[in-house]
């Protein structure tokens, strides 16, 4: 090779491209400058210096946009292309150091320091070239991108600088890198830095191989799992199954998105249906699965129906419906008006207490249509176990979610009015508590994130109206009644029933037998006949049974006679339903010795009690029959010492006890009667036969006594006068403290019956007893 020392010569900057000496390459030329400066070299003697530009992008570089060192090289040749460019072929001679760069007008040319190449070698040199020989090969090995012949080029150099250059033009490395080993001009150094570049990309590529066949096992499971269902599509479309699973899982998807579950729920049923693709259909746990996402989709989430507002029509609606009830009707009326003022009331949870056919369930369902909400009814009678309101674990066979998820599927809202029927007749057993978990139901604090052991996922209660009935507050747990606002519907008066039949009852049947106004008529006067003789109860169950039974009748006349109208009086009732079933009224006809009239609340209302007692030759014991409970027992004994204690006052002979057995019954002896309320009955009852004074027929009368004589206060004065009322009784004798009660018994009832209101036995037998003696 020609030696050259300083040396002035054309300069071609290079972008993106580096040439090392010995090598032979070619270039593309596009440049104005760069064409000039090669036809220059080609005038001249063909050499022609390449240096790289630190930046690419830049089409006119100075001196500062270039690198010092670069490669002195040789043209050797030169080719015009259609397009203008110029391919040349170019062969690395030295490297080389600009010192100045002298800018001509066309080209520019740089005065160069050429570096002779230093080809000597010693042990260290050699033990160099080994390992970056050995390097190399391993690397060509893993990488596979460099061919043997190459491998064989490099194993055959002597000099240790070229092999270096050699093998790093090779590497797939960073131009700085490169330019960094051309400028490296020591040839141990440069050895030593090529051998490091080796090592390093030899981890590189042992991690992107490794990485590599982690992706090819991943595509080649993606293919598998693909080309299986290809398959699987293609069996199902044979079995006439078109979308097969996955359609169903797309299906179940956009119904999950669809139904505005919260987030928590959401990413709960999309694992379950995650669950569901991957297991077979064949599985017994598949169809568990299915079943509990189809529930968390039924579930009403969000979706809820707007309140009506109207106050006034809603109370137009509740008095369509019902005749009465107005305690009731205000308070629906009230939580309207609250929730019109602030539009964010909880959910009130009312409980309707009342005899069995005052209007209780059909109450909810017009509280639902004035409030224009969804209505659900849920029968609490007879449920025993606690599953049956919280669900049942998924873990059993068949287990599905209690009642109260239940009926929230079927309101489809979230804030349905919510009927619990019936939740006096909830009953336990060694299977749990149903009253217990349904004190989280009704807890306005806890339903908010109501927990159901099927959805497992909290559910909100509190926007529903939770409306309970029961007959009987006594069998309902204390902890569940106080969670609740008792609205009491004792019954109706006579006044309320014709009217009940007349509004409703009576156009409702007509209805439903297929007649008309016009072929049946039944009259006033038949009407208080039907409700007096042929039903005794507080509500209008038996009353719409009558009623019915006459339609009956009447369609069988029409059908199978001429008859084109049946009118029914008073008169010819009795061809319709049979003789009386019962006698009106319970006062008795004539005042009578030792049968006092009591007043009883019953599970059907209000109802009279007669207590009779008879004397006869003994020593003074007492005996008392009539399936009495405990309670009333002891009321017979507390009447009983007090009289003994009285007896002077009361005109009895003191020593009544020693010669006189007493018998006490209370007739209807399969009925059970219990509580403290006949206390001044049976003292009267005693006191008029140990003393022979007659007791006024019309006065019924309830209290409970001391041994003192005091009269105590009792409850269900509302039911009981109602009873009395009925029972044609016009005077009620009835403790002082209960004088607050008076305001709920309806007006029609209060002004036909005098209350007298007492706070001692002695004040009940002075209005009670006739004065005289009975003869």
């Amino acid at each position: 090779m020609e030696e050259i020392n300083n040396k002035i010569v054309p300069l071609l900057p290079l972008r993106g491209l580096l040439v090392y000496p010995t090598m032979v390459l070619h270039l593309d030329v596009g440049r104005e400058k760069s064409v000039q400066a090669l036809e220059k070299a080609m005038v001249d003697d063909h050499l022609i210096f390449l240096t790289m530009q630190k930046d690419m992008d830049i089409d006119d570089p100075t001196e500062e946009d270039l690198y010092k060192i670069g490669t002195l090289t040789k043209v050797k040749q030169m080719l015009k292309l259609p397009n203008g460019t110029i391919r040349v072929l170019v062969e690395g001679l030295q490297r080389a150091e600009i010192l100045e760069i002298i800018e001509e007008e066309e080209y520019f040319s740089a005065n160069l320091h050429v570096f002779d190449e230093d080809t000597s070698k010693d042990i260290e040199d050699e033990a160099l070239m080994r390992t970056m020989l050995e390097y190399f090969e391993q690397y060509i090995k893993i990488s596979k991108k460099i061919s043997n012949e190459t491998l064989s080029t490099v194993s055959d150099m002597e000099e240790p600088g070229r092999m270096a250059d050699i093998i790093a033009s090779h590497l797939p490395i960073k131009l700085k890198e490169k330019q960094h080993i051309l400028e490296t001009i020591d040839n141990k150094k440069r050895m030593n830095y090529v051998i490091d570049i080796i090592h390093n990309e030899k981890e590189v590529l042992n991690l992107e191989k490794k990485i590599g066949q982690r992706v090819k096992k991943s595509m080649e499971r993606t293919q598998k799992e693909y080309y299986l269902r290809e398959q699987m599509k293609a069996i199902q479309k044979e079995l006439g199954d078109k979308d097969g699973k996955s359609g169903e899982v797309s299906s179940l998807m956009e119904k999950i998105e669809a139904c505005g579950m919260p987030e928590h729920v959401k990413e709960t049923a999309l694992k379950e249906l995650d669950r569901y693709e991957k297991i077979p259909s064949t599985s017994a746990e598949s169809s568990v699965i299915r079943n509990y996402i189809e529930w968390l989709i039924a579930l009403p989430w969000s979706k809820a129906t707007e309140d009506d507002l109207d106050v006034l029509k809603a109370e137009k609606i509740l008095d369509e419906d019902h005749y009465g009830l107005e305690k009731v009707k205000e308070r629906v009326l009230e939580y309207l008006a609250v929730q019109k003022l602030t539009n964010s009331l909880k959910g009130p949870i009312l409980c309707l207490a009342g005899p069995p056919g005052v209007g209780k369930t059909s109450l909810a369902r017009s509280i639902s249509r004035s409030l224009n909400r969804h209505f659900v009814r849920v029968s609490l009678g007879g449920v025993r176990d606690e599953s049956e309101i919280r669900g049942h674990r998924r873990t059993y066979v068949g287990a599905m979610p209690g009642r109260i998820i239940q009926g929230m599927k079927k309101a489809g809202t979230i804030n349905p009015v919510f009927l619990l029927d019936e939740i006096d007749k909830m009953s336990n057993d060694f299977r749990g508590d149903p009253s217990a978990a349904m004190l989280e139901v009704l807890d306005p604090e806890q339903n908010h994130n109501f927990s159901d052991h099927y959805i497992e996922e909290t559910y909100d209660l509190s926007k529903v109206m939770f409306v309970a009935t029961a007959n009987n507050l006594a069998t309902i747990p204390a902890p569940l009644r106080d969670r609740m606002e008792i609205i009491s519907i004792a019954g109706y008066t006579e006044l309320e029933k014709n009217h009940i039949v007349k509004d409703h009852l009576l156009e409702k049947q007509i209805k439903d037998h297929g007649l008309t106004k016009g072929q049946l008529q039944i009259r006033d006067d038949a009407i208080q006949k039907i409700v007096r003789l042929y039903t005794r109860e507080a509500g209008v169950r038996s009353l719409e049974r009558q009623i019915a039974s006459i339609c009956r009748k009447s369609a069988k006349i029409i059908v199978t006679s001429d008859k084109k109208k049946i009118v029914v009086t008073s008169k010819n009732l009795e061809e319709f339903l049979g003789k009386p079933k019962f006698r009106f009224g319970q006062a008795e006809e004539i005042d009578q010795v030792g049968v006092a009239t009591g007043l009883a609340y019953t599970t059907v209302g209000g109802d009279t009690l007669q207590i009779e007692v008879s004397l006869a030759p003994g020593k003074g014991k007492l005996v008392l029959t009539g399936k009495l409970g405990d309670v009333m027992r002891e009321s017979a004994q507390a009447a009983f010492s007090y009289i003994r204690s009285k007896s002077e006052e009361l005109g009895i002979d003191p020593k009544f006890h020693e010669k006189h057995d007493i018998h006490i019954h209370v007739p209807e002896g399969a009925v059970p009667k219990d509580g403290p309320s006949a206390g001044i009955t049976m003292v009267t009852a005693l006191v008029s036969a140990l003393s022979g004074r007659t007791i006024k027929k019309e006065v019924g009368m309830t209290g409970e006594v001391t041994l003192r004589g005091r009269v105590l206060p009792i409850g269900g004065l509302k039911e009981k006068s109602l009873g009395a009322h009925r029972a044609g009784l016009t005077t009620i004798i009835a403790p002082k403290d209960n004088e607050k009660d008076l305001e709920d018994i309806p007006e029609s009832v209060r002004e036909e019956l005098e209350f007298i209101l007492v706070s001692h036995v002695d004040e009940v037998l002075k209005h009670a007893l006739n004065g005289s003696v009975n003869s």
